[in-house]
Parts: structure tokens; sequence; C-alpha cells
């Protein structure tokens, strides 16, 4: 039924000008009438090509009601299937949870984005009151017992459905989330696992946003610019402008990234301010204000009650249950075979440094002194170009950012897999320094949208990461949203960005993750992309930093700034050289921190330290593990270590980076093996690995793709590792 009709005859004789009384003033004019409503952007399906967030018209007072009806909406789906009177299939119930949240999903993807890229005060606190209200929905979901019996009932069926192998996948997927989030346990342990669950959610929560905040308060103001001596003019730039940005000018201010060691140390002369960075760095979150100490503690002993409730010795145990590595013991075993060998390297590296600077002692007259963490990165770099004849400053103007992206990122996956890349500049960004591609496959058609984001920003999280704004599924009908983020430093308006070799590894390491994501091409959204353990999903991008170094990618994107004349060739064989140069301390370093790791989660209920001890248990574990070297401290102290305390996925998972890079460098020697940088070997990487997502367990599409079981040889051979097999 239309009302339009007698609205409009209605409004015309509303309107219908009436002659004015004599003598009276005429009426005053009518106000226009009111805007409509304005919708919120989230609750509706993107208008934009491929359902990109309209970021110009978000506010950060849209998510609550977004989440709100998000949650909502999802809950009302799941009911329905609950009440459903037909028996469990699996289209009524597992599809029909694959296609439930839709609404909840794009918010919780536009939110993740904005809030680790571009965040404020507001959506920081949003996060923190919608934490355990996510975790509260996660639970009634996960712990819906009508909810679990069916798809117990449709798992008991299994083997006389005729599922093909990806619905196959779906269902024991679906079915091993509900047993491992609690779903058999009795109504009393689901009320207590729902508490823990929202403890955990709003402690990891308040850990992310202190380590955020530790590190970007956490700056040194240095007051003299003969301090920064060593430092280039663009990084004594940047140093002015984050003073400014804090209300110091006339001083310069060094900011903090968010490993233990900061680039810098590589570069400034003064040891002191050397120093005094480095313990800026590691006091980050442990005392004061921000103290993430007692936090941590905390976490831990939240997540092991959690693992006993789920019947498990220790989070560790629980947790890598839905890893390839299986048992807390895999790890282990890995991570001691490896640190034994980098350790061997990392000892007989610092030994030369110390004669180094013992020569310079000498030679100026000045006390002999013993190197320490804050030295290692000046001396590395001074062997570095003593040893190769050259350093990062000679290095740095043949890796302009432009170049970087466009003529080495993008150039080798173009080699590889035949795909083009088309800037948008229509399409809306959250900052100006953001940019959008088109990505196009080798016959023209559409794979999905690209966003860089690679500049660091006050408001922005340290490190580098990928993350999806829209997932890939057939079912659903939507391509990838990809964005990649870095943490590189700005220069003023007019200076060219130059990169260092290990900001360019990082760029080719993130767009593996982001091709991961684009070449998905899974028909269930729980299966898609990047949805794979942790020890899996590093994989791809590990691989990916192989092409960084590759003679014809380097040649291709490595020219410098000014000239655009090649990096010689004498320059290139250098860097190629330098690669495992360094590979004894930066091995040690991750591996220290990949230990402290299952350190916290292989603890049981009740043993967790006080809070202030979590730095005597570090060097407890770490001597336990026998990689202590006190040079070489971890890349992440516990009280800043947020891959695996503020819920990022990688809680009893960070040794997933090197047990990836394992898989990662048999991958690139079978490439080596097969021809190296053709279009044949990298489709055949995207057939067996790249767009399967989980399709099939992740040690099956391994081993299918590579022939066998994965070896360690190549990792160590890769890095100059010390290699008894060899």
């Amino acid at each position: 039924m239309r009302y339009a009709p007698v609205l409009s005859s209605l409004l015309f004789l509303a309107c219908a000008p009436k002659p004015a009384p004599v003598n009276e003033a005429p009426p005053a004019p009518e106000a226009p009438p009111a805007p409509p409503p304005r919708v919120n952007p989230l609750l509706v399906k993107s208008t934009l090509p491929e359902q990109y967030p309209p970021f110009n018209l978000v506010q950060d007072g849209d998510f609550r009601a977004a989440f709100e009806a998000g949650m909502a909406e999802q809950l009302a789906e799941v009911q329905a299937i609950d009440a459903n009177p037909e028996p469990p299939t699996f289209d009524n119930t597992l599809v029909a949870l694959e296609r439930s949240g839709a609404t909840l999903t794009r918010v919780s993807h536009v939110f993740g984005g904005l809030n680790g890229s571009n965040t404020d005060d507001e959506l920081q606190k949003i996060e923190e009151e919608l934490a355990p209200k996510l975790a509260a929905h996660a639970d009634a979901i996960l712990l819906d017992a009508k909810l679990y019996a069916r798809v117990d009932a449709v798992y008991a069926q299994r083997a006389t459905l005729s599922l093909d192998p990806e619905s196959a996948q779906l269902l024991e997927r679906y079915h091993a989330n509900f047993e491992r989030a609690g779903a058999k346990l009795s109504d009393a342990d689901k009320a207590t696992l729902r508490a823990l669950n929202s403890d955990i959610s709003v402690a990891s929560t308040a850990f992310q946003q202190r380590t955020r905040k530790a590190m970007t308060d956490g700056g040194v103001v240095v007051d003299s610019l003969a301090q920064l001596d060593g430092l280039s003019e663009g990084e004594i730039s940047a140093a002015v402008e984050a003073a400014k940005e804090r209300g110091l000018t006339g001083k310069w201010v060094i900011t903090l990234q968010n490993t233990t060691i900061q680039p810098v140390l590589g570069e400034l002369k003064d040891r002191a301010l050397r120093e005094k960075i480095f313990r800026a760095s590691t006091g980050r979150a442990n005392g004061g204000e921000g103290d993430n100490t007692a936090l941590l503690v905390k976490l831990v002993d939240l997540r092991a009650k959690k693992a006993a409730l789920l019947g498990y010795p220790d989070f560790a145990s629980w947790a890598l249950t839905d890893e390839t590595a299986q048992k807390p013991q895999n790890v282990d075993k890995i991570l001691a075979e490896l640190s034994a060998s980098a350790l061997t390297k990392a000892k007989a590296e610092a030994a030369d440094l110390q004669k180094m600077i013992d020569k310079e002692a000498k030679a100026n007259k000045t006390p002999r002194f013993e190197i320490q963490p804050w030295d290692w990165a000046f001396y590395a770099e001074k062997q570095r170009k003593a040893q190769f004849d050259f350093d990062e400053a000679a290095v740095k103007p043949y890796f302009e950012m432009e170049h970087v992206l466009k003529d080495g990122v993008f150039y080798a996956a173009t080699q590889l897999y035949g795909i083009t890349f088309v800037e948008r500049k229509d399409l809306p960004v959250y900052n100006p320094s953001v940019r959008t591609f088109e990505v196009r496959d080798a016959d023209g058609s559409l794979v999905g949208l690209f966003l860089v984001d690679w500049f660091q920003r006050e408001n922005k999280q340290g490190g580098a990461w990928m993350m999806n704004y829209v997932d890939q599924s057939t079912l659903l009908g939507t391509r990838p949203v990809i964005a990649n983020n870095l943490n590189i430093p700005p220069v003023p308006a007019g200076q060219p960005v130059l990169m260092t070799f290990d900001e360019v590894d990082t760029a080719f390491h993130e767009f593996g993750h982001a091709l991961h994501g684009l070449f998905a091409n899974t028909k269930y959204p729980l299966l898609s992309g990047t949805a794979t353990p942790p020890d899996f999903v590093e994989y791809p991008s590990q691989f990916n930093e192989m092409w960084a170094t590759d003679p014809a990618v380097l040649e291709h994107y490595a020219r410098h700034y000014q000239t655009g004349e090649a990096m010689p060739k004498e320059l290139f064989d250098k860097v190629i050289a330098a690669k495992e140069f360094g590979s004894g301390y930066a091995t040690l370093e991750y591996l220290e921190a990949a230990q402290l790791d299952m350190a916290w989660h292989e603890l049981p209920v009740g043993k967790a330290p006080a809070a202030t001890a979590v730095l005597d248990f570090e060097a407890a574990a770490l001597k336990k593990a026998g990689s202590t070297f006190a040079p070489v401290p971890p890349r992440y102290h516990s009280p800043y270590f947020n891959h695996i305390f503020a819920g990022g996925g990688y809680e009893a998972g960070y040794y997933a980076y090197i047990w990836s890079e394992v898989l990662a460098r048999d991958t690139g020697a079978w490439f080596m093996a097969h021809g190296g940088l053709t279009r044949a070997n990298g489709d055949a990487f995207r057939k067996g690995i790249l767009s399967r997502g989980r399709t099939s367990e992740p040690s099956v599409l391994f081993k299918d793709f590579y022939g066998k079981d994965p070896e360690v040889g190549p990792l160590l051979d890769y890095h100059g590792l010390p290699n008894k097999k060899k």
C-alpha cells in the first residue's frame, strides 16, 4: 500500500499561498523540512566496490550501536538454528552458522582496523567497554547446548553425508571449535568458563592499551643536536617533528618502536644516549602508572585456570591442540635445538665485536668496556660496514618507498602470479597517507582491494601487520579487502622516504600475508585466507621475504632515488652477503622471546610468580632453556610483549614464526630447485597453499605441495647457522 499520493496532496494544500490579511504582517517563512535521520553506515552493507568500508562516513559514535545490533542479530540467527524443527543437517546447521553474524563481522573488521591504525581515546574506551561483551557473545554461541547438539548430530553422521572435502573440513573445524571452547562442560563449569573468558578479555585489552600508551609516552627527549650525531637528516627531522607534537620546541624526541632494540641504536655515536634509549625501551610498562606486571601475572593465572577447567595441565597444552605443533614438548624441542645453534653463533659475533671495541679503546686511549645490549647494533653496523664496505646510510638511497612498493613488492607478485595493481584514489581512506589499490588477475578479473598504510603515527599501534576489512567467501559472494600496516617514520613534505633494508624486508613479509588473504578461494569464511593456525599463517609471509633479495627483483627496485641508477653490482653483492650477518643475534633474540612465551604458558594453576618477580621469572626461564646471553636481550620483555598478552592469538604461539620459517625456507629451496621466479612456480604455490586457507589441515597442505615432511636444514643454511647435519 502506498501513501505517497495522499501525503503529496496534503503537503500541497498546506503549502498553498494564502492572501495576507489587510494591515497584518506577512507570516514568517516556514522552516525548511528537517533532514532525514542519519543512517549508521556500519549497519548497512557498503555500496562501495567489494563492500569497501565507507571510512569517510564512519564516526566513533557509530560503533557502540553497531556492535550491539550485530551481536543481537547473530544471536537471533543462532536461536533460529536452535529452534529449527527439522532434523539437523549440514545446510540447516553448519551453512546457517557460516551465514550468521554478517553485521558483527563487518563492524568488527572496521573497528579493529581503525583502532589499530588510527585510534583515539573514544575508540579505546569503546574497546574497553566491549571486550567483556564480545567475550560473552562468543560464549553464548560456543557454549549453547542446543547448538552444539545439532553440530554433534551432524558430525556423528559425517561418514554417510558424502560431503566434498571443504565441507567435510568445515564440519571437523566447527566440531573441534565447540569442544575446545567447552561445549561439553556442565552448566556450572560453563558459568565459571564464561567468567574466566570475560576476565581474560578485559585484562588483555587493558594490557594492549597500556602497552600502546607506554610506547607513545616513552620517547626519549634530547636537548642537544650534538647528541644525535650519526642519525640521518631525515631521522633528525622526524625527531624534531616528534618534539613539536609534544610541545617541546627546540628539542628532539626519539620515539620508541615496539621491539626491545630500537633502530637508532645502530647509528647513534653517543653511548650514554644509546643506554638511555635502551633503558627507556626495556622499562616500558614495568612500574609506574602504566605498570603491566600485575596484569600479565593475572592473565597467566586466568589462562591456566581456563585450561584446567577444559581438562589440560596448562594453557600451552590447550592452545597447541589446534596448532600443527600439537604439544608443548614439540615446541620446546625445536626451540632448544635452534637456540643452541643461535647461541653459538651469537657468542662468536660478540667476540668479534668486543675485539673492535677493545681496538678502538686502545687507539683512542679511552676506558675499555664489555659490550652491552645498547652497544651491539652500533658496533655491528660498524663491522658490517668494515666487512662488506657499506652501511645502511649507503644503502637507503636505493630503497625509496615508491620503488620498493611498485617495483619490488608488486613486481615480484606480478612475475610470480600475473597480478597487476591499479591505484584507486576515488575510494575513501581514514588517513591521507593511506593508499588503496585494485588487484587484478592475469585474465583481467578482479582479485580484491589492497590498502597500504606504511607510515608511523602517534595514534597507531607499533609493529607491522596485515588485516582483513572484507573476507573472501564464495558462499557469501565476497572478494577480499586487505590492508598492510608498517611503522616507517614519516619525513617532512618534499623529502624522499628512504627505507632501511629491515623495513624493506618487513614490507615483503607483510605482503606475503596479504597474498594469502587476496588469493583465498574458498566457499566458507571460517576456512578462508589467513584463518589458519599461527604456526602456519606466518609461512607464506616469511616465504615472500626471499624475493626482497632475489637478484632479479632487487635489481628491479633498488634504484637510487636521485639518479635512477640501479644499485651497483658490488653493493648488490654485499647486501646479499650481509643478509646472514648478525644472524646469531637476530635468531637468538627471537628464540628467547618464544621461550618466554612457552615458559609463561606452561605454568599450571597457582604457579605464576608475584608481579614484582616478573623479570626474575624471565631470567630463570631463559637460564633453564640454555639461551641466556646478557648482550642479547629478548626481542620483547614480558611487560610489553603484546603478541602474547594482548589477545592477538599468539599466546603460547609466538614460536609460530620459527616453525613457519622452517616451512618457508623449505619452500624457498623448492622454488630455487625448480627455476626460481617463474609463473609456473608461483601458480603452483598459489594453487597448493595461498588459495587454500584451512580447507585441509596445514601439515597436509604443506606435504602435498613440498612432497615430504619439513626439514630444518634450509633454515639453518639461510641464516648461516651451524648445521650439524651437513
